[in-house]
């Protein structure tokens, strides 16, 4: 699930390369279900509460900057060789063929790793995805109350100095209009299955 990060260069290059490639090979199912088919949440689970920091270096409190839009929240770290890139990769690709959810939608991923990832890392590294997309970041005792607040197991470190893997929650959790949790999605989550549910989702709670 983790490599350590070796030096301060981020490889962005196949990052790209895997945004071309679901580009590619997207079913292109315009027409929903009309039913969420990601892992369901039942019932239903606001908000969590907490504030981190962005890129930028600005306060972000997740409920206030997020009320009322389609939401999705990961925990990450940079250095993750496959699971963090896929599910970001997924999600911009659904924004390139709906941009108007895409306008009404925010996707906040949070660096668990804060030895490791800066605030300008973790901007490029989103960047080279989706410039759209929040970056957060904060000390250890923060991160780990958001990742209990959003009910996810904290991050775990194995290693010593800068040669450590991470281990972390693997999942995005996906927030409707309604500021309410109506599913989550693994590792693993079909490029049609994100297509359809962020259509679904960009509906709910809307009157």
């Amino acid at each position: 699930m983790a490599e350590p990060a070796r030096g301060g260069t981020r490889r962005h290059w196949p990052i790209l390369l895997l945004v071309l490639a679901l580009s590619l090979v997207a079913c292109g199912r315009d027409l929903t279900t009309g039913e969420l088919e990601g892992v369901l949440v039942d019932p239903p689970s606001p908000k969590p509460s907490f504030v981190l920091y962005d890129t930028s270096g600005s306060p972000f409190d997740f409920v206030e900057e997020t009320r009322g839009q389609l939401t999705l929240l990961y925990f990450g770290y940079l250095s993750c060789p496959d699971i963090c890139p896929v599910h970001l990769a997924q999600i911009a690709e659904v924004f390139d063929r709906y941009p108007d959810i895409a306008r009404e939608t925010k996707v906040v991923f949070v660096s668990v790793d804060p030895g490791r990832d800066t605030p300008e890392e973790i901007r490029s590294y989103l960047d080279a995805i989706d410039t759209r997309f929040i970056g957060l970041t904060g000390s250890q005792s923060e991160l780990e109350a958001a990742q209990d607040a959003a009910g996810v197991p904290p991050a775990t470190f194995v290693g010593d100095g800068d040669d450590y893997t991470v281990n972390h929650a693997a999942w995005v959790i996906a927030f409707a209009p309604d500021d309410l949790n109506h599913s989550i999605y693994p590792f693993g989550t079909r490029q049609t299955e994100w297509s359809n549910d962020l259509q679904v989702l960009s509906t709910m709670g809307r009157s």
